[in-house]
């Protein structure tokens, strides 16, 4: 059967979020040649309207009007049920990430349908569509499907593999207006407390620091490699304790779920609650000078010794490799 899809287009800092051409992907690979349509706001240009005609969007609905530019949960989430509404759609699709997780419920709720989220694989069998999401921190997974309505899901970001379509779409662009007159938030500023770098969930690689790092000018050395790698810096929470790094750098249970390609733990014991946020990592390296650390438990690399010695070796030998 044939389904027509719609997608929520996430753009950060003009650039769209890897994890929506992820979801075009799959968006393509389950609408049996159904149509496919997108959503999107924020400080996007005329530009992403070509990058989304080469992940097969047919129709792009959005908005000119300024109060988009930046997220809001009141806007964002009546913009997209405006939408679903219209468009009325088989499957609703969008990221796993910060803003689709405070948004996403709430559309739910507004439209009274059923959401699965943080779904990392969607299969098809017959005429369902499973999806299989992480549980109990990781340590399980679950298969779910819908009864019926709208099949709403947000998929976690490095889960799926992204294609672009042999033949661009032409793509047709239609600007709506939500009428909210009561907007109760009213977003002023964005703080970034972080370094430049790629973007956490995003990021490829991952460099991750705990407690053995001992500072904040042990981390240095941590940004130092992720660069050479080309990813980003996470930390544990006990470095976050410590005021070695932000808390945006947090990745466990309270903190953030990162599925990247490679991730290297360095000076990380390896408690279950930072388990929980980088388990699903595709190959993980662990640095630690305790040999019965629990991360070693889960890495596919491990070395034992002195990160103060090893760090700077990794980054002699990149940097030889750079030249």
């Amino acid at each position: 059967m044939t389904r027509k899809i719609l997608v929520f287009v996430e753009v950060t800092d003009q650039n769209l979020r890897s994890v929506t051409l992820e979801a075009l992907t799959v968006a393509r690979g389950i609408s049996n040649g159904g149509t496919i349509d997108a959503i999107m706001l924020g400080e996007y240009t005329d530009d992403h309207f070509d990058i989304l005609s080469e992940y097969g969007v047919q129709t792009i609905f959005t908005a000119d009007d300024k109060k988009y530019k930046q997220y809001n949960n009141e806007l964002y989430s009546e913009f997209a049920k405006d939408i679903i509404e219209k468009v009325k759609p088989d499957v609703f699709l969008m990221g796993h990430t910060a803003n689709g997780r405070d948004f996403a419920p709430r559309i739910a709720a507004k439209l009274k349908t059923g959401l699965i989220t943080d779904c990392i694989n969607i299969e098809q069998e017959d005429s369902e569509l499973i999806f299989t999401r992480p549980i109990y921190a990781g340590k399980a997974f679950v298969k779910r499907k819908f009864k019926g309505g709208l099949i709403f899901a947000t998929i976690r970001p490095n889960s799926f593999d992204i294609q672009k379509v042999k033949q661009p779409s032409d793509v047709n662009v239609e600007h709506h207006e939500t009428k909210l007159s009561d907007i109760r938030t009213i977003l002023k500023e964005v703080a970034t407390h972080t370094k430049d770098g790629a973007d956490l969930t995003e990021a490829k690689v991952i460099v991750s620091g705990g407690r053995g790092v001992r500072s904040s000018e042990g981390f240095d050395q941590l940004y130092e490699l992720a660069e050479l790698l080309g990813g980003a810096v996470g930390a544990s929470r006990g470095a976050c304790d410590q005021d070695y790094c932000d808390y945006s750098l947090q990745i466990g249970q309270t903190g953030k779920v990162v599925s990247p390609d490679v991730y290297i733990a360095i000076g990380i014991s390896g408690a279950i609650q930072h388990l929980a946020g980088m388990s699903s990592s595709k190959t993980i390296i662990a640095i630690n000078n305790d040999a019965d650390a629990p991360i070693f438990k889960i890495a596919d690399y491990g070395i034992v010794g002195d990160l103060f010695e090893i760090v700077p070796q990794l980054i002699s030998e990149l940097k030889k490799l750079k030249v």
